[in-house]
């Protein structure tokens, strides 16, 4: 009787071990009626928004006063629109060669909607942001990052 190579025994190695017992899956959570009501969800847990690419406006060569004070505004702004319910998420994208500077996700219905919210933005207004808004069809938990954040912001900003 012929003893088993290495390459044999390395290719028995490879060969899928014989199936396992599955491991339990984890109990899917109730259905929470009340909380998908809040959320504005429909029967998918899933809700419109609009999304939204902030973009280097026409107007990037501001002198930096000028670009700072259309900033802070800006912040002040976001703040608002958070704290209202509006904005549900936004944020800077890193430096980029198509120039997009930010994004956002409002809790409107319509692209119409969230232009009126962005006519209010001072940095858009003033020219140092320009926009291209998209409807999006989402998780309605998207609606819990706002206050979820306000919990971990050491800033308080």
């Amino acid at each position: 009787m012929r003893r088993p190579t290495l390459l044999t025994l390395l290719l028995l190695a490879t060969l899928p071990a014989p199936a396992q017992d599955k491991p339990a899956e984890a109990a899917k959570p109730p259905y929470d009626a009340a909380l998908a009501q809040r959320l504005g969800a429909d029967e998918r847990g899933m809700k419109r928004y609009v999304f939204v690419i902030l973009k280097t406006g026409p107007k990037a060569d501001l002198p930096k006063d000028e670009r700072d004070k259309l900033f802070t505004g800006h912040m002040v702004n976001l703040n608002r629109l958070a704290d209202e319910g509006k904005l549900v998420v936004a944020g800077p994208l890193f430096k980029n060669d198509r120039q997009y500077e930010g994004l956002f996700v409002f809790n409107v219905g319509t692209v119409k909607e969230a232009e009126t919210l962005l006519a209010t933005d001072p940095a858009v207004a003033g020219g140092a942001l320009a926009f291209e808004a998209y409807a999006w069809y989402s998780s309605a938990a998207l609606m819990e990052v706002t206050p979820i954040h306000k919990r971990i912001d050491k800033t308080n900003r």
